[in-house]
């Protein structure tokens, strides 16, 4: 987090702004001096407030508070990790907290389940649902799509683990249709799928 930062200087020095009777005051200079650099790290903070508010410049622990604080999805998003889909995992939870206002209008549709999982994962899912709609000049026509409603997740990871499959649970599980019942599946991505998800 924000803390002191040797040899940072302050942006408005307090003992400029002494009276004049101060100005040649070694003790009263010190002093004060001391007490610009415990505010320098507050004031540099202040200075470029709205940089801590934009997810790409934000400092990466801030992002990581930042994303708590508007609910993005970032469970599972490594910081430290090896790239996924071509983003490291700073990448990766920068992106899921400038999407999350998106993400909050499309929550629990198919594009905002895929979106949520590909922020996360770096890899486009499969998604298989019940779900249809269709029209008909008559009434009473055939209802489209299964009678039980369902949903499928499937991705395909280069090198997927047991806690892939967790983690997309886990995602699929606050970000589906909340009425709808649901699987998950992990599965190792082809040659030919690793070049499309690129």
């Amino acid at each position: 987090m924000r803390g002191s930062i040797d040899g940072l200087g302050s942006s408005a020095p307090i003992g400029a702004e002494l009276p004049a009777i101060f100005a040649d005051d070694d003790l009263a200079q010190r002093f004060v001096a001391g007490l610009d650099e415990v505010l320098a790290p507050f004031l540099v903070v202040l200075d470029n407030l709205d940089s801590y508010f934009d997810p790409a410049l934000a400092p990466l622990d801030f992002t990581r508070w930042l994303a708590d604080w508007v609910g993005a999805e970032t469970d599972g998003i490594e910081t430290d990790g090896a790239p996924a889909g071509g983003l490291t995992g700073e990448h990766r939870l920068r992106a899921a907290v400038a999407a999350a206002t998106y993400l909050h209008r499309v929550r629990g549709t198919r594009r905002g389940l895929s979106e949520a999982v590909r922020l996360v994962f770096g890899v486009a899912p499969r998604i298989t649902e019940s779900g249809a709609a269709e029209w008909h000049a008559r009434p009473l026509g055939p209802v489209p799509g299964a009678r039980r409603p369902h949903l499928h997740v499937s991705l395909a990871l280069p090198r997927p683990t047991a806690a892939d499959t967790h983690r997309l649970d886990t995602l699929v599980a606050a970000a589906r249709p909340a009425h709808m019942p649901y699987t998950v599946e992990v599965t190792t991505a082809t040659a030919a799928e690793r070049t499309t998800d690129r």
